[in-house]
């Protein structure tokens, strides 16, 4: 962006397939194409047929691949299906520009509209944990359970660790920033990342932190990809000021769906101090702490995460639809 800030890049006027997007084993991808968007889909075989669907969604600057551990350990729970949100992972920018919490939510909601799946149990992490609040309460229809890791819901004291991402929603910020770290190794970046999002950084294999360096300079060379953070950064930062019926914490009580919370001890984003008032707010909540983990507990910790959900399902009588089929550990 300039200093000013630059216009939307539309999906109309950009080639999103810039490189190669990795897809792990067992995973398709496909494109969808809808009113106004454009997404990118990542998918696992069901095992078998009648198996109930879901649906994941990524956070800010994430994609469908940060799905791509947790999934196959739910292979004979659900069919499961991953999103990239616009402007994310191989899916090119809306036609309108818009990156509001609003805008997300309407992209998922499109899909699944579209693809006569619902109702699906909905995974979300950070950013797509707001925007699927938002879908879980004005779209009940649409939401059979509802999972939640590290849910960006506002909060009054944000972590001095969080300021410099809700920085990147102020307008000329992306702009100073891409041109102070225009030396920056893609590698540099990875390392970045890894070291705010995760609790252990450490957890990270030498496999997975090459695979995450090819996605990142795949995604710098993308002409929007600073755009799209900053506008999605800056749409998060709205939807905490809104209140009202619109306020996430107030769309979070009217969310009906059994909801399973997921909060890390490390997390550097979304403090887990928050956990409680989260559980209090979903009506039909429970609370997986994970005192080690940081803000991608299903990158860090799948296995614990599988299980809770399956407890969900048990819990809730979900179960009984999968058949007899568990998740691998």
């Amino acid at each position: 962006m300039s200093s000013t800030e630059l216009p939307s890049v539309l999906a109309t006027s950009v080639a999103p397939k810039v490189g190669t997007v990795r897809v792990a084993e067992g995973e398709r991808l496909r494109t969808v194409g809808l009113p106004g968007i454009t997404l990118t889909v990542r998918s696992r075989p069901p095992v078998r047929e009648g198996l109930p669907p879901a649906l994941y969604v990524h956070g800010l600057g994430g994609s469908s691949q940060n799905w791509s551990a947790l999934m196959p350990l739910l292979d004979g729970l659900v069919d499961s299906e991953a999103v990239d949100l616009p402007g994310f992972g191989d899916s090119p920018p809306p036609d309108d520009g818009d990156y509001s919490v609003t805008g997300h939510a309407r992209a998922v909601i499109r899909f699944l509209d579209a693809a006569e799946r619902g109702p699906v149990h909905l995974f979300a992490n950070s950013m797509g944990g707001a925007v699927t609040t938002r879908v879980a309460a004005v779209r009940p229809d649409l939401v059979r359970t509802l999972t939640l890791v590290s849910p960006a819901l506002p909060e009054i004291r944000v972590q001095r660790s969080a300021v410099p991402t809700a920085l990147l929603a102020l307008p000329g910020v992306a702009g100073l920033f891409t041109r102070f770290t225009k030396d920056w190794s893609a590698e540099q970046r990875v390392r970045g990342v890894t070291a705010l999002c995760y609790g252990d950084p450490g957890m990270v294999t030498p496999e997975g932190f090459r695979n995450a360096v090819e996605e990142m300079e795949r995604r710098l060379a993308l002409p929007y990809f600073w755009d799209a953070m900053a506008r999605s950064a800056r749409g998060i930062v709205n939807a905490y000021t809104l209140g009202g019926q619109h306020g996430l914490w107030r769309q979070a009580e009217r969310v009906l769906a059994p909801t399973l919370l997921v909060y890390g001890g490390r997390d550097q984003l979304v403090s887990y101090r928050m956990a409680q008032r989260a559980a209090r707010a979903f009506r039909d909540s429970r609370l997986l702490a994970l005192p080690d983990a940081g803000h991608v507990a299903m990158m860090e910790y799948p296995e614990t995460v599988a299980t809770a959900f399956r407890e969900l399902l048990a819990d809730t009588g979900e179960l009984a639809d999968t058949g007899p089929t568990s998740a691998r550990s």
